[in-house]
């Protein structure tokens, strides 16, 4: 994941949650009581794959294929290998507690494989409101207990990569040790993690700091005790272990040793200084501990870095590092011991983000090495692995760099590396992105290529900023952090890539025009570039606007009914108005800069915008804002409201604040006037959804607190009552950025969670839970032109688009259009239809949205492919059985 990684997630959270986490209810008048109904929902995640910084992999040491991932804001996983997939296990953490969705250590107790620990919480600093916890489980992860710590933890805070700092004595596992940051030390449980107290023997809490001159507190934090180690030869079973080591983050000091089961501890002699020790793995059967260092606490600094073995027998300390101190920039981290072959130690280089992470391996206990990739002549380059992504396509960011940068890269922020302790050929490490793997490691050591796919399948960490689920074309649109965002043509199929043309590093908003659904419009952030991009075609297809002068962020962005006009709020400019596609922007008077857009989903001209509890209209096109007299709004900005499409002037506010007004308010007078309801004590998101069948009006959602619960919420009745969709194991920390039903599918609901990616749910409830279905088997007659384009190559794949045109006189009402390759080629992923591959001969099938097409319009649809030789175009397309002009 990009530096950018934290911005998001604070600004994710500035609504409301800095201040202290979800604003409690205004004094006044109680809230009235509410009888809620209740609803069995289906939840799955809209799949991404992936998506954010993984920084540590457990692997139980007793019992084959049991592992764990955690997250530093999307909770912890664990591993299912009959499927090869990662299961949520915090998603019970619910809004109060938002913050024990960033993991910062794990620990899986070998003695007792059934155990498992988590320390959470996310930041140190006032960001996060409440103090750390540490979680136990005895299933596994399916149900937790919750010990509350005395102090924060930071799961997403510097130096997150580091550890673990949890770890079970193997030999007594009612003892645990937990490294503690902000100068609070080290801590013992003798409870199996019921309470816990601090070890005062040891001497030294840390002292580094990323940036002592940090005022917020996220930089200029004491990263502590970073990591816990014990030596399983010094003790016996139901004996606490007597030799236990620990890291510290003091690069004059920075490991500790106590031979007395933690009663004492000692610097250890003879250490090397001015680097801090990012892990310790022990070899016990060799007496070796392995310590990768770095110069700074990362996970995104690092500019040099040494590997030194440590004999535990002799004290003695070698230098085992791969390369000369000279020749680095960057700083060591993931460190793994192959347990069935232990004389075999590997490393990551972890900060080197160009032109790739590099990976190290030895199989002599760090006498020599070999690694992932070398130099053959600069910049060409030679990898001893091959990479393949076709499982998640967007891997490759859509880029075609020049040697010695690749596409898909090996990594960056590679802190967590593990070999499996039961198979030598498996592998995993985490990245900024995702978790790769490999399942036959030791061809390595043979010469020949060992492959690496990506391991993250059911594993979510986007944070989610917007969402929006047209009438027309794909049914989800998502405005990401980090990675941008993607267009789901099928909610269980990972997209081929994120929004691209620009690549914003994060999506701040986006839009898409309610009466011509194929014209979309987003904002985001990039380093350097435009921040502005618009779609025709429903956004599968992006080209890049023009900044006014003065943007510096996304801001909020929203699109006339029609498409024909733009409003835009971007951060560090004020707000704009623009006639077309955003080549030429103009200062919208009477509206403040910073307030958040939206647009009316019927007329046009008609935009709102909210800022400091003031509500203002324009009707001219966004040129001009006037401020609506209703009073009684939320005074801050942790607000989101929106239009109702199909009714003019219908509007749903939500938000608020513990000092101040706040829950769900309804104008139907295009903002002049609004009306709280008394049924809602608080609510921060709220969006709209295909009406119940018999109803009149679209169901809302909501995530808020009704009548004394905090959840996912669902009326069919304008509000009058409400159905909570979500319980108690599902709840995905913070849920108050974005959410939103499906205009065609009745009570789905889309929810943006801060962390857990994209959730939905489906209702039990009649006529609900089922998609549309796909189209008659289609059979038009009149003529037909087809249209294929190869959009972009690569050496053994390529992406192409088709468009099919009716040029006959009579419209279509479902379609069939087939072909047949020459070279070869495979369709590996496509959409905006569906298609069936027999051979060379590919099928392909409108889906429920685009199978109606009248004289002189198109369909049009895209793919990705695989290819071992050339590419040539198909030679002949046919409609049905009847063949299609090729153009």
């Amino acid at each position: 994941m990009r530096r950018t990684r934290i911005l998001t997630a604070v600004l994710a959270l500035a609504a409301g949650l800095l201040a202290g986490g979800p604003p409690a209810l205004a004094a006044g008048a109680p809230e009235p009581a509410t009888a809620l109904a209740a609803d069995t929902y289906t939840w799955k995640n809209a799949r991404v794959d992936g998506g954010g910084f993984v920084p540590g992999l457990v692997f139980n040491r007793s019992e084959k294929n049991l592992a764990y991932a955690r997250t530093d804001i999307g909770g912890a996983y664990r591993w299912q290998e009959s499927t090869k997939t990662w299961t949520p296990l915090l998603d019970s953490v619910g809004w109060d507690d938002w913050g024990h969705t960033g993991v910062v250590s794990l620990a899986s107790d070998s003695a007792d494989p059934d155990r498992v620990y988590a320390a959470v919480g996310t930041y140190t600093n006032d960001w996060d409101p409440g103090n750390g916890a540490v979680l136990r489980s005895t299933d596994r992860g399916a149900s937790w207990k919750k010990a509350d710590l005395p102090f924060k933890l930071g799961g997403n805070m510097p130096g997150r990569g580091m550890g673990e700092r949890l770890a079970v004595d193997p030999h007594d596992n009612d003892v645990l040790y937990l490294g503690a940051p902000s100068g609070h030390g080290l801590w013992r449980s003798t409870d199996a993690g019921a309470t816990w107290s601090q070890v005062k023997a040891l001497p030294n809490p840390g002292n580094y700091r990323q940036d002592p001159s940090d005022t917020s507190g996220y930089a200029s934090d004491n990263q502590g005790i970073t990591w816990v180690t014990f030596d399983e030869s010094t003790g016996s079973g139901g004996t606490a272990t007597k030799t236990v080591y620990v890291g510290v983050a003091d690069k004059e000091n920075a490991v500790y040793r106590s031979t007395d089961a933690g009663a004492t501890w000692q610097r250890i002699a003879g250490q090397p200084t001015g680097y801090l020790a990012h892990k310790g793995v022990l070899d016990a059967e060799n007496g070796y501990l392995y310590l990768a260092y770095s110069d700074t606490g990362g996970p995104y600094d690092g500019g040099k870095g040494r590997l030194y073995r440590y004999a535990t027998a002799t004290g003695v300390w070698t230098d085992i590092s791969p390369v000369a101190e000279a020749d680095t920039y960057y700083g060591f981290s993931g460190l793994t011991v192959d347990r069935q072959n232990p004389g075999t130690v590997m490393a990551t280089a972890y900060s080197s983000w160009w032109p790739d992470t590099q990976i190290f391996r030895s199989r002599d206990s760090g006498g020599s090495w070999t690694q992932a990739w070398s130099y053959t002549s600069y910049p060409n380059r030679e990898n001893r692995y091959t990479m393949d992504v076709s499982s998640s396509p967007w891997l490759t960011w859509g880029a075609n760099p020049s040697p010695p940068e690749q596409t898909p890269k090996l990594g960056w922020m590679t802190e967590a590396l593990e070999i499996d302790p039961f198979d030598p050929d498996r592998m995993m490490y985490g990245t900024g992105a995702t978790i790769y793997g490999t399942e036959n490691l030791t061809r390595w050591d043979s010469g020949s290529k060992f492959t690496i796919t990506p391991m993250v399948r059911g594993l979510e960490e986007t944070a989610v900023n917007d969402l929006a689920s047209p009438p027309s074309g794909a049914p989800l649109l998502s405005a990401l952090g980090d990675i941008g965002g993607f267009r789901h043509t099928d909610l269980t199929k990972v997209p081929s890539m994120m929004f691209t043309q620009p690549n914003f590093t994060s999506t701040t908003s986006l839009d898409f025009a309610e009466s011509n659904p194929d014209t979309v419009v987003r904002a985001g952030n990039l380093d350097s570039g435009p921040h502005i991009a618009f779609s025709t075609d429903n956004g599968a297809n992006w080209f890049a606007g023009t900044d006014p002068s003065g943007v510096s962020g996304g801001g909020t962005v929203a699109a006339a009914a029609d498409g024909s006009r733009f409003v835009w709020s971007p951060q560090g400019a004020g707000v704009h108005h623009a006639t077309g596609f955003g080549t030429s922007w103009s200062a919208s008077a009477g509206i403040p800069s910073g307030a958040v857009v939206e647009s009316d989903r019927v007329d046009p001209k008609t935009f709102y915008g909210f800022k400091s509890g003031k509500f203002y209209v324009s009707t001219d096109g966004g040129a001009t804002f006037t401020a609506s007299p209703a009073t009684g709004l939320p005074s801050g900005d942790s607000v989101r409201f929106k239009a109702l499409p199909g009714a003019r002037g219908d509007v749903w506010l939500a938000g608020g604040s513990s000092d101040g007004p706040y829950g769900l308010w309804h104008s139907t007078d295009a903002g002049a006037t609004f009306t709280k309801l008394a049924n809602v004590g608080e609510a921060d998101t709220v969006g709209f959804g295909k009406a119940a069948p018999g109803a009149s009006y679209q169901t809302l959602f909501t995530s808020a607190e009704i009548g004394g619960v905090r959840g996912i919420f669902r009326s069919t009745d304008k509000g009058a009552t409400w159905t909570r969709v979500n319980d108690d194991a599902h709840q995905w920390g913070w849920t108050g950025a974005a959410i939103t039903g499906d205009p065609r599918v009745y009570g789905r609901v889309y929810v943006a969670t801060n962390g857990r990616g994209i959730v939905y749910g489906d209702t039990s409830d009649t006529g609900g839970g089922t998609d549309p279905g796909p189209g008659p088997d289609p059979g038009p007659s009149g003529d037909c032109e087809v249209t294929y384009r190869i959009t972009n190559e690569w050496p053994d794949g390529f992406q192409a688009e088709v468009r099919l045109t009716n040029t006959g006189s009579a419209p279509w009402n479902g379609w069939t259009l087939n072909w047949s390759f020459t070279d070869g080629q495979k369709v590996t992923q496509l959409w905006n239809a569906s298609h069936t591959q027999t051979g060379p001969a590919v099928t392909v099938r409108n889906t429920d949205w685009n199978g109606t097409v009248g004289p002189g319009s198109s369909a049009a649809f895209g793919f990705t492919g695989s290819r071992t030789g050339a590419n040539a175009q198909p030679a002949a397309f046919a409609l049905g059985d009847r063949a299609c002009a090729v153009r």
